[in-house]
């Protein structure tokens, strides 16, 4: 059953038109891909899902339209966007950057902060370090971390990747399929490195100007040398 559907979903930036009626779906406990080359809408088509960018068309998430719902709104009914970039706050410590990741919920948090370091172990000990002076992956885990501090419903993940070390890549993947696996967090994660990305989805849809060109199961795009060569790059 479908967890989130998009339907002809467009969006812009003022005048300027991101998405030309994207449509997608996204199953309870799967993890999907978003790929395409720059420019393309992949980014886009999460802030649509987030509330964080003017968009049109209709947006289910488990059952319940989107509608014009806001950041916070779609946040309360269980959906945490970790955005391109990290987006951690640098001048809190990695403590305050975790709580604040728990802002939607009631009551105690602390267990949460404890289960977060059984994910990343080096958490604990960095408690209180501002976050701006983690390395890159280490913010890139820490957002991951404060997203899911929420414990939502949809984990929407974009471009984990970027500026990462190929190790650092993998042990965040690991650590997403890890919750996949154990937890049955579903995942919308856009990423250039389709490689990758196809190795820990089940299904991917590929974006060019704005539109889905091809989707398919990620063993079928992975086989397929002509997407590969047309959409992927490798």
């Amino acid at each position: 059953m479908a967890l989130l559907e998009l339907t002809d979903v467009e969006a812009r930036y003022g005048q300027v038109r991101a998405l030309h009626g994207v449509s997608l779906a996204v199953d309870e406990g799967q993890i999907v891909a978003v790929l395409g080359a720059n420019g393309a809408g992949k980014t886009t088509t999460l802030r649509a899902i987030s509330g964080t960018v003017r968009r049109s068309g209709e947006i289910v998430f488990d059952g319940s339209r989107l509608g014009r719902r806001g950041p916070e709104a779609v946040a309360k009914l269980g959906v945490a966007h970790v955005p391109e970039g990290r987006g951690t706050f640098a001048e809190l410590s990695v403590e305050e950057n975790l709580k604040l990741g728990g802002y939607t919920r009631r009551g105690s948090i602390d267990a949460d902060v404890q289960r977060m370091a059984e994910y990343f172990p080096w958490l604990e000990e960095r408690s209180a370090q501002h976050a701006g002076t983690l390395s890159g992956g280490e913010q890139q885990m820490l957002a991951l971390a404060r997203a899911l501090m929420s414990r939502p419903r949809l984990l929407l993940l974009d471009e984990p990747s970027l500026g990462l070390a190929p190790l650092v890549t993998r042990e965040i993947f690991r650590i997403v399929r890890e919750l996949n696996d154990q937890d049955g967090l579903t995942v919308l994660v856009v990423e250039q490195n389709a490689a990758i990305a196809l190795e820990v989805a089940s299904h991917a849809y590929v974006l060019e100007v704005g539109a889905v060109a091809v989707s398919g199961s990620s063993d079928e795009l992975a086989r397929d040398e002509s997407v590969r060569k047309s959409y992927l790059g490798y």
